[in-house]
Parts: C-alpha cells; structure tokens; sequence
C-alpha cells in the first residue's frame, strides 16, 4: 500500500490525452502504414480490427483498472501476485532500454527541423560534398531498386548526418550534431515530467493536439497533389488471398502491442493517478480507437505524398514505400522535397515527429520512475531527484547510439528488446487478475472502485480469448531473434520474472507446492492506496464474505 499523498491527474482529460500521447507514436506514421500495404492492404484492416476487440481494448482495460484500483505502478501492481513481480522489474528495463535507442531517434527530426530552414534543402540534389558517385536523384531513377544507385536522401541521412559505419561491429566515433540534439532531447524531457503528472498533465493539450493540426495539413496539400489517388489506391486496395497467410494475423496483432503500449508498464503507470472512482471503461475504448484511427489516417497522409513522388519518378508505389526510419527520415523528405514551398512541408512533418515521439518518451520515463517510487514509498520525498538520475543515467546509456554505428545498435535494440518481454507480461497479467486472483474479486473490486458491475464478457475475453492470443503472439515474434546479440537483448528484461519467482519460492515456508500456493495470494500492499478508501474497502469484503456464508448456511438448511 502506498504511503502519503499520490499524485493525481489534474482533470481526467489530462490522462486522456497523456494516454493517447502514449499510444499515438511514430510507429503509427512509419509503421503501420507499411504493414497495411504489404499485407494485402484494406484486407489487413480485418485481422487488425479484430485484434483490436478480442486482445487489444480488453488488455487497456485490464491494465488501467488495475493500475487505478492499486494506484501503483508497473511493479506494485504486481502486489495481486508477488510471484509474478518479477514482470514488474522486467517491464522497467524494457522501458530503459527502449528509451535509450528511441531518445536517439527523437534527435533525428530535430537535426531535420535545423536543416529545413536551408534553401534549398540539403537532400534535395546530389551536387554537395557528401554525396557518392551512385548518388541519382529520384526523379532521373528507371528503376529504383537497382542496388548500384543511392539517392541524395538517402546520403543524407547516413552519410552526411549519421556516418553511417558498414556493420554494428564498427561504432566509431560520437557524432556529435546527434550527440547535442540527443542533450536537447533530454532537456526537454526532463523539463517535462521534472514535477510529474502535474507538469505532464499540461503539457500534453500542446504537443498531443499540434500533431493531429499538422497532419490535418498533410492530408489536405497530400490529397491534392497529381498521382495521390494512386498512392491512396495501393495503400487501401483489398488483397483478400493475403488473409490466408498467418504471417498477416500475426504482424496485426504485433502492431498492436508496439502501438497501444499493453505489457509496457506506461498504462499501468498513467491509470495509477486517476481518481479512484473514476469510472475507466469508456477511456479504455476511447484510446485504442483513436489510436487506430491515427493509424488508418496517417496512411493515407503517407501514401499520398508517395503516390505524388511515384509518379514524378515514373516508377510503381511500392518501389518508393518503404518502413521503419527509412520512411521518415528517407522517402518521405524525398516526396517533400518534390511539393511546392518544400522548405515549409518539411520542418511541419518533423516537427510533428518530434512531438509524436516526445509523449511516448513522457509516459515511458514515467512508468520507470513511478515503478521504483511505488515500490519504495521513502523515494515519494525524493522523486525530483529520482527523476533527475534516471533521466540522466539513461541519457548517458543512450550515448551509444549517437555514435557512427548508432543506427545498427537501434535496429537490434528496436526489433529484439519486445518481442519475449511484452507477450510474457501482458500473459502474466491477465493470469494473475483473473485465475489467481479470481473473477469474482475482481469484480467485486471493480464495483466497489467504479460503482457499476464488471459485464461477464470481460471476464471471458481475459480468461479465454486474450491468454490465446498473447501465446500465438509469442510462438510467432520469438522466431524473429537472430544470433547471441539479439537472444541476449529479448531475454535481457524477461530473465528477470524467474529469477524473482525463485526468490519468492526461496523465502517462502512450507513444501514446494505450499509456497507457491502462499505466493501466488495478494500481499498485504495490494488494495486502495488511501486508508480511508482501503478501509472502506476492507469492510466491503467483510460484508461480501459474510453474505456467502449467510447464502451457503441458507442452502444447507
């Protein structure tokens, strides 16, 4: 149970959008897009839809009413189930570790912010002393796969920008222009989240709503550009034979977890401020619909502009659709560089990255700090300075990818550090809410917490549906890890749940099975965080506990 005050969200508005900052991310631009198209375009939409609803919103819902009902964070919520509390401390360094590559990625856009104020811009052309013999500008391209040719964005990027090394064995020297852009980076952040939700709270209604403005203006000078239509068409022309493919349900639901954030803790910790009473359901929808909507939206922001620069090259969409940063940072200031007044489009598109980016890295160092603060309720005093050394300690870890070979070390980062971690704790979750902890008290809490009764197709969705979902989830990303680096990386958060349990068992008394049976029981830590509200809860219970004894001694009788 936590000790002293606990913050709280200065209106629920504030955690909306602090939630949807979270979930609405970069990946909703770069990412899903791509995958939509690839994988058999409006047809995609069907398994994806259907994820959402069997795993997606069950799983929000799930992590927010716990993380409100405990006001706890990603390790003290575990509380439920002290075996399980080593996700808790898994879910911290999956939050460490993606924030040390992704504060990297951050310091892109502003590298890009500076360079679009040049006129004309520095990857428009391939007349600058970076730029290689292969380097053809796109609109000179016939064919533009062909492996002997690079574009001037593409040295842009890698070589004027990052130095680019040839593999992750050669890191080199810092760069420094990422270097400082990663400091600003950090400053801002801290900045930020210095006083907590209180700071976070307000600046969300900004850097939230400033994206949604922008993309409202891509989409409008998108739609209108010659050979848009034809970009649209690919992006959301149905391949019905693509559902044969496992491939696609899979990549479906894989996009949700990296979207929607259920297993990083971020929910958990963002729920935890609200008011106790507050009744969370309809934000448990809210968010992943919205979330997807920007999705499906900013495919058609992206294809747009792709269709526009497909045909002033003369070459198919899919020759110029790409994913991941080569979308950001490369075709897409290619197809800017392509619209009038380029200068103006440019700094809009990475200027909404950055604030994209800037909300997830707020909620994610969030969840961190509220983590370690829960479990030690005599940091709660010390929090500003507990901020201040994890900002710093992870912006220090982050240095590694400011470096020559940073790129290659965020790509292993980025496609290995989830892939076992997050199936495994969302699993664990719904386990130790619904089978150890039980249905019946959990919706008795839920109706003593939020005043209305848990509707029995939850309790059926995380008991049979979700559970399903989140193995085939995990027999079909934990495939995707290659060699000792990338093992050590997806199992370098999730080692961290045995090795706990072991612990737990160790300390336990009794037989093998007695302790796990005595650990598998809520601790005395979980419940209501304020005395009043946990006793009155506590006198609820009593009264419940009463009432089926009454009812069984009736029966006998």
């Amino acid at each position: 149970m936590a000790e002293g005050p606990h913050e709280r969200w200065g209106s629920q508005l504030e955690y909306l959008l602090s939630c949807l900052g979270y979930a609405v991310g970069i990946g909703n631009i770069w990412r899903f897009p791509y995958l939509c198209y690839r994988n058999g375009g409006g047809a995609f939409l069907i398994p994806y839809f259907l994820t959402l609803f069997l795993c997606g919103i069950p799983l929000v819902y799930l992590e927010t009413t716990l993380g409100q009902f405990a006001s706890a964070g990603c390790i003290s919520v575990f509380n439920i189930n002290p075996l399980f509390k080593g996700a808790g401390y898994a879910t911290v360094v999956l939050n460490i570790i993606a924030t040390v590559y992704f504060s990297t990625i951050m310091a892109y856009p502003i590298l890009y912010m500076y360079h679009s104020f040049s006129s004309p811009l520095p990857w428009q052309n391939c007349g600058n002393s970076w730029n290689t013999e292969k380097c053809t500008e796109i609109t000179e391209v016939t064919n533009a796969s062909n492996g002997s040719i690079t574009t001037p964005e593409d040295e842009f990027f890698h070589i004027r920008l990052l130095r680019m090394s040839s593999t992750i064995n050669e890191i080199g020297d810092i760069v420094w222009p990422v270097f400082w852009c990663n400091v600003i980076c950090w400053v801002v952040v801290y900045l930020c989240i210095c006083n907590g939700v209180k700071s976070v709270g307000k600046i969300v209604y900004f850097t939230v709503s400033f994206p949604y403005i922008v993309l409202c203006i891509l989409f409008i000078r998108g739609v209108t550009l010659p050979g848009a239509w034809q970009g649209i068409k690919f992006y959301i022309l149905p391949d019905w034979e693509q559902l044969k493919n496992p491939k696609v349900w899979a990549d479906a639901a894989t996009q949700l977890f990296y979207s929607l954030g259920p297993g990083w803790g971020g929910l958990v910790s963002m729920a935890s401020f609200n008011r106790f009473h507050y009744r969370n359901l309809r934000s448990s929808i809210i968010i992943p619909l919205v979330n997807s909507g920007t999705s499906i939206w900013a495919g058609f922001v992206v294809f747009s502009v792709l269709g526009f620069a497909a045909e002033r090259a003369g070459v198919p969409v899919g020759q110029v659709a790409t994913a991941g940063p080569g979308l950001a940072f490369i075709t897409y200031p290619a197809a800017v560089s392509m619209m009038p007044a380029p200068n103006f489009f440019a700094l809009a598109f990475f200027t909404m990255l950055f604030f994209l980016g800037i909300d997830t890295m707020f909620v994610t160092i969030e969840a961190v700090i509220a983590g370690v603060v829960d479990e030690s309720p005599k940091l709660k005093e010390r929090k500003g300075l507990v901020t201040f050394l994890t900002c710093l300690v992870t912006f220090c870890l982050s240095i590694i990818c400011n470096t020559e070979g940073g790129l290659h070390v965020i790509g292993l980062l980025d496609s290995h550090v989830a892939i076992a971690c997050v199936p495994i704790v969302c699993l664990l979750e719904v386990i130790a809410a619904v089978y150890t902890y039980g249905p019946k008290k959990l919706s008795q809490d839920v109706l003593f917490m939020t005043g209305e009764p848990l509707n029995r197709f939850w309790i059926c969705q995380w008991r049979y549906i979700v559970p399903i979902i989140l193995i085939v989830v995990l027999a079909s990303t934990l495939p995707e890890a290659s060699g000792l680096a990338g093992w050590c990386v997806a199992l370098s958060s999730v080692s961290l749940i045995p090795i706990y349990a072991a612990a737990v068992i160790y300390k336990s008394k009794g037989t093998f099975l007695e302790r796990i049976r005595e650990s598998i029981q809520p601790n005395k830590q979980w419940g209501p965080a304020y005395v009043e509200t946990r006793r009155r809860w506590m006198a609820s219970k009593r009264e419940n506990n009463m009432a089926v004894f009454l009812n069984e001694l009736d029966n006998f009788a």
